[in-house]
């Protein structure tokens, strides 16, 4: 054990590391605010087809070699939540059958043009990085930090000041439809808050597997809650500590750093429905 803590000492002495664990609690937070509302009102599919758009902006960006990635997938990804959204409530189209069309086609899309433009020699190995995640969460510089730091505060403002007219939604559509909430708004609000999620995400669990971090920690507060305000608020400690958990597991253990914050979930989701079960009997 003291060996595992002296490691980790001088692991943290690096600036880099800092920075990941920052950016890491910082998005785990935020993508679990928004995972009770998406759970409940079974968006759940959003996230997933927004992070195979966002793979495709990021093939894109790296083709045209944009020092900040993040100028192109932000707006392309934002820009997509919102025509999903608008096109899934057709009465022509489906709203799942407009999100396989699109995470598909951005899936594809993207790998072609990474195939076919890239100047990369480990083509493979760039492709998997992007969507599983990789060491880069450990490349983090101060700037970086600093655009997670501002996306995080706009996500938790926006949920702070929008909680009541976001719960109205989730729980009673039809009623607060009736009193005169636009409804619609507010779910496309929900929709640009979780693109902006899956942005921040991607560095750090990669494209596939940043609906974990929406879906797992809000499905285990579930388990142990049943109050909206108590499950959000479990969410949110549950994702933080399944980010940094799993961060500091893949750095002693050198193991992919996406998938270890995942595994960690699922442990913790497994934990919670044993006390969930054993609290009910």
């Amino acid at each position: 054990m003291s060996g595992w803590l002296s490691r980790l000492a001088v692991y943290f002495s690096y600036p880099f590391v800092r920075y990941a664990l920052i950016v890491s609690v910082l998005v785990g937070l935020c993508a679990a605010l928004l995972g009770v509302t998406l759970v409940l009102k079974r968006f759940s599919y959003i996230g997933d087809g927004l992070s195979h758009v966002a793979f495709g902006a990021m093939a894109a960006a790296s083709l045209l070699h944009l020092a900040d990635a993040t100028v192109l997938i932000l707006p392309v990804t934002v820009l997509c939540a919102v025509l999903l959204l608008k096109t899934g409530q057709s009465a022509r189209v489906r709203g799942d059958a407009v999100i396989a069309m699109v995470s598909v086609g951005a899936l594809a899309l993207g790998y072609l043009l990474m195939n076919v433009f890239s100047v990369s020699s480990n083509v493979s190995g760039d492709v998997c990085s992007t969507l599983f995640g990789s060491a880069s969460i450990l490349t983090l510089t101060p700037r970086d930090v600093a655009v997670s730091v501002v996306l995080s505060a706009v996500v938790l403002a926006l949920f702070l000041l929008f909680y009541h007219r976001i719960f109205a939604v989730t729980f009673d559509e039809a009623y607060a439809r009736a009193t005169g909430l636009p409804a619609e708004r507010y779910h496309l609000l929900i929709a640009v808050i979780i693109a902006v999620i899956i942005v921040m995400g991607m560095q750090l669990v990669g494209s596939l597997l940043i609906s974990a971090l929406v879906i797992f920690p809000a499905i285990s507060a579930m388990r142990l809650f049943s109050g909206f305000r108590a499950v959000t608020v479990c969410s949110g400690v549950l994702s933080v500590i399944g980010s940094v958990t799993g961060l500091v597991l893949s750095v002693l253990a050198a193991t992919p750093i996406g998938a270890t914050i995942v595994a960690v979930d699922i442990l913790i989701l497994l934990i919670c429905s044993v006390i969930g079960a054993v609290r009910r009997r």
